[in-house]
């Protein structure tokens, strides 16, 4: 390798390791700006529901939402052969594991927007100020790992890293709101008040 090809490959390397940085912070600090200088419409509706009944779809859409991400964790750690007695990920897993992704993904969208848009960024409590900040880092820490997963110059480790953070942003933000809406305003841990 010459000289000036191993100085392209640490400048690409440094420009992956910037972006899987300094892109998801944009992502998140963006979001934060707009939830925090949006004026709530709490009369918003989500596929047709208002009020109560939108928050108890928003709840029932967030739960299934988990058993997405619960279901993308077990596909990956299949495909990293941590399942045991579990013979090797056929490539139907990977393709799959990547589709169920990306649907999750949207999943979470409208969600996201009916959280934003009808509550925007709330510290009134710390479980509203723990959601809040844990949705606008979750779509982050999504950024990053598509990052992760188009670099080829980054470590590898940080794919499954990217992947776990994501799996853990999702329980929190359903621990903080969907099981606090199904569980009659009550979440071990945070006042009902």
């Amino acid at each position: 390798m010459s000289a000036q090809q191993g100085e392209a490959d640490r400048n690409t390397f440094t420009t992956s390791a910037v972006l899987v940085v300094l892109l998801p912070i944009a992502v998140a600090v963006g979001i934060y700006l707009f939830g925090a200088h949006h004026t709530p419409r709490y009369n918003n509706a989500l596929f047709g529901e208002h009020g109560n009944a939108a928050v108890e779809l928003k709840a029932q859409l967030s739960t299934a939402l988990l058993g997405l991400a619960l279901i993308q964790l077990g596909l990956a750690l299949w495909m990293y052969g941590r399942v045991p007695g579990a013979r090797s990920a056929p490539r139907p897993v990977r393709r799959g594991h990547r589709a169920l992704g990306f649907l999750a993904f949207l999943f979470s969208l409208p969600i996201a927007h009916h959280c934003l848009t009808t509550y925007g960024i709330e510290t009134t409590s710390p479980r509203a100020a723990i959601h809040s900040f844990a949705g606008c880092v979750l779509y982050g820490a999504f950024v990053a790992k598509v990052i992760v997963v188009r670099s080829r110059r980054l470590p590898g480790r940080l794919l499954p890293a990217m992947g776990a953070l994501l799996v853990l942003g999702v329980a929190l933000l359903w621990y903080t709101a969907a099981l606090w809406a199904l569980n009659g305003d009550s979440a071990p841990g945070f006042s009902s008040v």
